[in-house]
């Protein structure tokens, strides 16, 4: 993973790292074809994740129209023409791994 083109590493954002109580709850990588995460269950309330993806949603958007030109709410449609689909879809199965010993 260290030689993907710096375009699309990602950096911790300033204001996270200067916050001592900052938590990550989520990570996300697209590898063999699929989606694969590490999710913490950070919240009391499952819904709050919810809002995490609405607000992750119009962040993509908003990438998307910062790095591409695209227009920010057709894009916003558009992921959210996705979200649905999956939803209304067969899916990814669940399948947890395990801790590999180092």
């Amino acid at each position: 993973m260290t030689d993907e083109p710096s375009e699309f590493q990602l950096t911790v954002p300033d204001s996270v790292a200067s916050d001592p109580d900052a938590v990550e709850m989520l990570r996300f990588w697209w590898s063999r074809g699929e989606p694969v995460m590490a999710i913490k269950p950070a919240f009391e309330d499952p819904r709050a994740y919810g809002s995490i993806l609405a607000i992750a949603a119009r962040n993509v958007a908003h990438v998307y129209h910062a790095a591409k030109g695209l227009d920010e709410d057709e894009t916003y449609r558009q992921v959210l023409a996705g979200l649905e689909s999956a939803l209304g879809g067969p899916g990814y199965q669940t399948i947890a791994e395990t801790k590999s010993e180092a």
